[in-house]
């Protein structure tokens, strides 16, 4: 059984659809209590950092997920979920769940950091924040068990102006390409993050929650 956080901050719909045309059985609930029993947990999430923090601290579910991640339980979060997982955003200047090391930078702050790069930066003179739409993976440091039945190199839909930086790079399993390399999945334990939306993703995204389900 799946269990799907609902904190009035989530893409809750698309990933409802997505799991019951993948026969899967789930449960959605904005109440930790209901949770509890699952076998495994989806932490969607769109919108902005300081409001899904202070919706997780209101119902709940900021220390509902920590010890979930802490008993090693499997965890897939996804969008502004596979962001606040980290340590802080930003994105309102919050401090968020700290269940992985890292922080969230906003696009601007990734690409001053390469200054210095005269190509990188007229490559990012052209792109547009937020970063919209599809863009293929390459995956890293071995890749993750999800993508099984992958081809590497697929499109995935995305939809940000905030990149994961995690303090462990050994931890980014699939990278796309944004003016920067942008990590778009993370995985460390039992803990997996996707920056893009597998659930809006066509087939291949389909393929990733149908490996987390099975």
């Amino acid at each position: 059984m799946v269990g799907i956080v609902d904190y009035n901050a989530g893409n809750i719909k698309s990933v409802e659809r997505a799991l019951a045309s993948l026969g899967a059985e789930y449960v959605l609930s904005k109440n930790p209590r209901d949770l509890e029993n699952v076998d495994k947990l989806i932490f969607p999430g769109v919108g902005e950092a300081a409001y899904a923090m202070a919706q997780l601290r209101k119902t709940g579910f900021d220390s509902f997920l920590k010890d979930w991640a802490a008993a090693e339980k499997p965890l897939v979060g996804i969008c502004l979920g596979s962001q606040i997982i980290f340590e802080h955003s930003e994105e309102g200047d919050v401090e968020c769940l700290g269940i992985l090391k890292g922080e969230i930078r906003h696009f601007a702050s990734v690409w001053n950091d390469a200054a210095g790069n005269f190509d990188t930066l007229d490559h990012q003179s052209s792109l547009k924040v937020p970063h919209m739409g599809w863009n293929d993976l390459t995956y890293t440091n071995g890749g993750s068990p999800l993508f099984d039945g992958v081809p590497e190199h697929s499109d995935f839909y995305f939809v940000h102006s905030y990149l994961i930086q995690p303090t462990d790079a050994a931890i980014i399993k699939a990278t796309a390409d944004y003016g920067c390399k942008v990590p778009a999945c993370v995985s460390c334990g039992s803990v997996t993050a996707f920056q893009f939306h597998p659930e809006k993703s066509g087939k291949v995204g389909l393929k990733i929650l149908e490996n987390f389900v099975k």
